[in-house]
């Protein structure tokens, strides 16, 4: 299993709709970025990430699986251009924000850190179980 987070402004697309797609899922659409989109390619089937609330609140705020591999963006015609679906799981207990994030040594070499403007990026398995942990989660995969 791989991890990832997933960048997203609240006020475009929040933890809030997302749950409300419930089991189903939905396209995380829209990407235009070369590396996100690679990454979305090397996604697999119930591979967990972070949904994090970028711009306004920038904190952890939920657990999602992606449910679809990687497929044409539906928002566009360019075939250059992919995403996946993603799924809720659960909340984060605490949300963590980017301050203890950044606060925290364990995850100085964290994407979120290093490469703030990346909307969706790779987390390794030690900066997932220190995440969760911090969220009050338990971090077994």
């Amino acid at each position: 299993m791989s991890y990832w987070l997933f960048k997203s402004e609240p006020s475009k697309w929040s933890w809030e709709d997302q749950k409300k797609k419930g089991a189903a899922g939905e396209e995380w659409d829209g990407v235009r970025n070369y590396q996100a989109r690679n990454n979305m390619r090397a996604m697999k089937l119930s591979d967990k990430g972070f949904f994090y609330h970028s711009n306004k609140g920038l904190e952890v705020v939920g657990i999602i699986e992606v449910c679809k591999p990687a497929h044409p963006d539906s928002t566009t015609e360019d075939p250059r251009w992919e995403c996946v679906d993603v799924r809720a799981l659960y909340d984060m207990p605490k949300p963590v924000s980017l301050r203890e994030i950044k606060a925290n040594p364990k995850l100085a070499k964290m994407a979120l850190v290093t490469s703030v403007r990346l909307s969706v990026q790779p987390v390794t398995e030690d900066e997932w179980r220190e995440v969760c942990r911090m969220g009050g989660l338990d971090p077994a995969p």
